[in-house]
């Protein structure tokens, strides 16, 4: 379920908040093959289907930054923050991979935040978001993405 956040200031003293889990994601071959037209990233371990059965991961996996870039897709899922004039990426920090999504895998985005500031007229807040392999002990990766939240005038 969603937390909402009904101003920026509320989320003011919210550090340590645990998020629900978010929907599972199913990641499909077609997924992974487009990710690398659009990054021209096409490495054999990705695209390359009958080779990547030889390889280390008896299969293809999705680009870490596939993965990574899902992380979009899973915020609004485990936070809302209403009440704001406009709202902007600032970016991300510790950003690490640990595990491959192999292609046929789910995955799901499971958050904390981590920080709340008031900074430049804003409220800025920075969000772990571990994206969970289902069946995996370990998680595919774990970014803190930072939203930066201006008031209404």
């Amino acid at each position: 379920m969603t937390k909402i956040y009904n101003t920026p200031a509320a989320l003011i003293g919210q550090e340590g908040t645990k998020l629900d889990a978010t929907d599972w994601m199913q990641i499909d071959q077609d997924r992974v093959n487009g990710f690398a037209d659009v990054t021209e990233d096409h490495q054999w371990i990705h695209v390359d289907e009958a080779r990547a059965k030889e390889g280390p991961f008896g299969g293809t996996i999705a680009h870490g930054y596939l993965t990574m870039s899902l992380v979009n897709h899973f915020l609004p899922q485990l936070i809302e923050v209403r009440g704001f004039a406009h709202a902007v990426n600032v970016g991300a920090d510790r950003l690490r991979f640990l595990a491959p999504v192999k292609v046929g895998s789910r995955i799901r985005g499971v958050g904390e935040i981590i920080t709340v500031e008031e900074i430049k007229g804003a409220i800025q807040s920075a969000v772990r978001v571990t994206v969970e392999i289902d069946g995996s002990e370990k998680p595919a990766c774990i970014v803190d993405t930072i939203s930066r939240y201006f008031p209404e005038e």
